[in-house]
């Protein structure tokens, strides 16, 4: 009497573990890249710290307190429970940027830290720039974007 096998051969297995190892090639690296799209966008999303700073500007009496970030907003993504990529820092007036400057830093520890974007930099003229070792201006409008 003959055994009639139901299952995989080591043939058929060795051939769907190279399938599989060829799609993970290129599907982790991919995957990769859309999180670190996705980190970037909230790094842009500091445009809310802006809109703080701006009406809190508008409301402050001359000689008033110094505006600083609230808790909550000092980091992105904010609460929820989900770990900081970026901490937000909030430089008061210089000559050249008009009156504030909000960074946003990679975590030393996090995700984006050595991302190529390095640390987004918006002031109150609206000027949208990257602090990098390299290309600084030429990632700029990409990183903004999320393209880059």
């Amino acid at each position: 009497m003959k055994a009639t096998g139901k299952g995989f051969s080591l043939l058929e297995l060795i051939i769907a573990l190279g399938v599989a190892g060829i799609i993970a090639t290129f599907a982790i690296p991919a995957y990769r890249t859309h999180i670190a799209k996705a980190h970037r966008l909230d790094a842009a999303a500091l445009m809310r710290a802006v809109q703080f700073v701006e009406t809190s500007r508008l409301s402050q009496t001359p000689g008033g307190d110094v505006i600083a970030l609230p808790a909550g907003m000092d980091r992105v993504p904010s609460g929820g429970g989900v770990a900081a990529i970026y901490a937000l820092t909030l430089l008061l007036e210089s000559a050249s940027n008009g009156g504030y400057t909000i960074e946003a830093a990679p975590i030393a520890s996090g995700a984006m830290q050595d991302d190529a974007c390095g640390i987004f930099v918006i002031d109150a003229t609206g000027s949208k720039t990257n602090h990098t070792n390299a290309n600084e201006a030429a990632r700029s409008s990409s990183c903004w974007t999320g393209k880059g």
